[in-house]
């Protein structure tokens, strides 16, 4: 008969699901090095997260997890790399929720989210903050939407590219108003924050890391978060649902995957440790510096999550009318 065990890590239940052999292999898991692959460059959150995860399994799971940084492409390079590895639980996959958005950039994509990847855990969420310069007279959230709607499109806004989730959130917004504002993008976080400061563009919409040391020198203006609530790292901005728009959120989040058909007792053991060290205060803490709130969701709440996600992109990607490149 088949049976089930249960991994109790941070308030979160994960069934071990499998036939009599499921806690055998669990437990003599892993036998040789795992890779976690981070589709991004060294640097940045995936890759703060991924060697979190690294250096917490070594030590809990008596054998190397390791990190691979396969940045390129929108993540793709990095994704595409998981996709085709074997399903045996050693390779995973530490991605930004890009991954929910590059169908409505990209016509031809070499893998499907959903199809091919087994959700293990979001990790973390990070809000954005909708920023101007503050040389523009908008104090509000409902001053920038009345200006937008008196002057269409006189009101730009930077972004870090086509098709970005700081793009896309704008996007939201303007499909949630009705709003006509100009989209400028640029290549990266960085260059747009720029021009925002020098006073070139109007508006943007930012992660609060990038965006919170220059609110917090009076260089820019927020005026809300994307965030369904407040966030602590930025307490007096409201929330862009709490300012008047309705159902709007915008999360940019990492998660942690694997090659569709892996076995679930390694998935639900190492969903367990992962678990556990998204509980711990330290980690937490150390988090919150960045920006980011735990959530260490169960791969089923992942699951739903991520269709939700591509749902909701695809609908703004038609809304925008985003010409996907090849």
């Amino acid at each position: 008969m088949m049976t089930r065990r249960g991994f109790v890590a941070g308030g979160i239940v994960v069934a071990l699901a499998g036939g009599p052999w499921g806690p055998s292999l669990a437990q003599d898991y892993p036998v040789k090095p795992v890779r976690i692959l981070v589709s991004t460059a060294p640097g940045g959150m995936a890759d703060t997260l991924g060697r979190m995860v690294a250096a917490h399994l070594t030590g809990v799971m008596g054998q190397q997890f390791y990190v691979e940084n396969r940045g390129g492409a929108g993540n793709i390079i990095g994704i595409e790399a998981v996709v085709k590895s074997p399903a045996d639980g050693y390779t995973f996959l530490v991605v930004a929720g890009t991954i929910t958005i590059n169908h409505i950039v990209y016509k031809k994509l070499p893998y499907d989210v959903v199809r091919d990847l087994a959700p293990i855990m979001q990790m973390v969420s990070l809000p954005n903050v909708l920023v101007v310069h503050p040389s523009q007279p908008f104090k509000t959230l409902a001053d920038f939407i009345a200006a937008a709607k008196a002057k269409p499109g006189q009101i730009n806004f930077a972004s870090a590219g086509v098709g970005s989730n700081l793009h896309l959130s704008m996007e939201l917004l303007k499909t949630r108003t009705g709003i006509d504002i100009v989209h400028v993008p640029y290549k990266g976080v960085g260059p747009a924050i720029s021009d925002l400061l020098g006073g070139h563009v109007a508006s943007m919409v930012s992660n609060v890391a990038s965006a919170k040391p220059h609110i917090d020198a009076g260089k820019l203006r927020a005026l809300a978060v994307t965030s369904r609530e407040r966030t602590p790292a930025l307490p007096d901005v409201p929330s862009v649902a709490e300012a008047g728009v309705k159902g709007y959120e915008v999360l940019n989040w990492f998660g942690m995957f694997a090659p569709i058909g892996t076995p679930a007792p390694i998935i639900a053991r190492v969903h367990t440790e992962v678990a556990a060290l998204l509980a711990m205060p330290e980690t937490q803490k150390r988090l919150a510096g960045e920006g980011a709130v735990v959530v260490a969701s169960t791969p089923a709440a992942f699951g739903a999550f991520v269709k939700s996600e591509i749902e909701q992109w695809s609908e703004v990607g038609r809304a925008s009318k985003i010409q996907p490149a090849d």
